[in-house]
């Protein structure tokens, strides 16, 4: 009988735009403070892309980290895969435009949309593609240029949201299998608590559907913090269970950053104290796909994790959805 082959993180990387906007910037622009934001939120900056700066840039640069981290050259990547809900355009995919920039022909590239919660979707299909022997080396992305589709005058949205990227190659090993489980869930009755209604099939781009900003996003944020908190605790615990292991078993415990009261509230669910949540939150807003491995990516850097520590990420997100990974490094 034929070893199962294992998947292993072979190496991370992220990126930013150079640009940061800080709460004392967005009081010049809508009614809002520094103190409102940060206490509500536990945001006080976050990073925006130039106009000319597009998701796809913004992916690159994170892929390019990824795999110099992974010690393995770019035409070694057989599938690349990008989470976001802002890509390039329509079509072609960002991840057909990534392929181009990176110099590389013929690898298989698409998009997946599972909002905030798309990167760890997407581990699940790298996972998925590796251990069924069809490829060996995928480079998963989750890039978005939040800042394009927000509402600049929207005072409950727009403070929350910024732009970024991060990447993650993923191997076939012999020895390794560093995604040891995944739990993930969808409830499309909640689609109209948070959504871009603007562009696709029901409201094609008009006069009229720029006007009515129907091309930004819509967000309840109390509406959607109350079904947040819940389906991401059971994620993380299912997640955790059908590893067979505790939430004492974690030395990270990585959430998406969306809110810091969601992130508490989750970890309080969880039992875990906060000095083993990783938070960067104040410094980069919401955003969105790319939120947990840039997180799990900074905390690599920051020696805050070390060899074969056992890290869980969970996120929720439009759909609604809602995902967790538990990850050994």
């Amino acid at each position: 009988m034929n070893k199962k082959t294992g998947v292993k993180i072979s190496g991370t990387g992220s990126y930013f735009p150079k640009k940061v906007l800080t709460n004392a910037d967005l009081e010049k622009m809508v009614d809002t403070s520094d103190e409102w934001i940060t206490t509500r939120t536990g945001i006080q900056a976050r990073c925006i892309a130039q106009q000319n700066e597009t998701t796809s840039d913004l992916a690159y640069h994170a892929s390019v980290e990824a795999i110099k981290a992974a010690g393995i050259s770019a035409e070694q990547i057989d599938l690349i895969l990008v989470a976001t809900i802002t890509p390039d355009m329509f079509f072609p995919s960002t991840a057909c435009i990534l392929q181009t920039k990176l110099g590389l022909k013929d690898a298989p590239a698409f998009d997946l949309l599972a909002a905030c919660s798309g990167f760890i979707y997407g581990l699940s299909a790298a996972k998925g593609y590796i251990e069924s022997g069809v490829y060996k080396n995928v480079l998963l992305v989750g890039a978005e240029t939040l800042s394009k589709i927000t509402d600049w005058t929207d005072r409950n949205t727009c403070v929350l949201f910024g732009d970024g990227a991060g990447a993650m190659v993923l191997s076939a090993s012999e020895e390794n299998d560093d995604i040891l489980s995944f739990y993930l869930g969808a409830d499309g009755s909640y689609a109209d608590l948070l959504y871009l209604p603007g562009g696709g099939s029901a409201h094609p781009a008009t006069v009229d559907t720029v006007n009515e900003k129907l091309h930004t996003m819509k967000m309840f944020g109390k509406e959607v913090f109350k079904v947040a908190v819940p389906k991401m605790a059971l994620a993380a615990q299912k997640s955790l269970e059908l590893a067979g292991k505790t939430p004492e078993d974690i030395k990270l415990f990585i959430p998406h950053q969306a809110n810091m009261r969601i992130i508490q509230a989750v970890a309080k669910k969880l039992n875990i104290s906060m000095e083993r949540v990783f938070v960067n939150i104040h410094k980069t807003g919401n955003i969105s796909s790319a939120t947990t491995i840039t997180a799990l990516d900074e905390a690599i850097k920051m020696g805050k994790l070390g060899k074969g520590d056992l890290v869980e990420l969970v996120a929720f997100g439009g759909g609604f959805t809602w995902g967790s990974a538990l990850i050994r490094i």
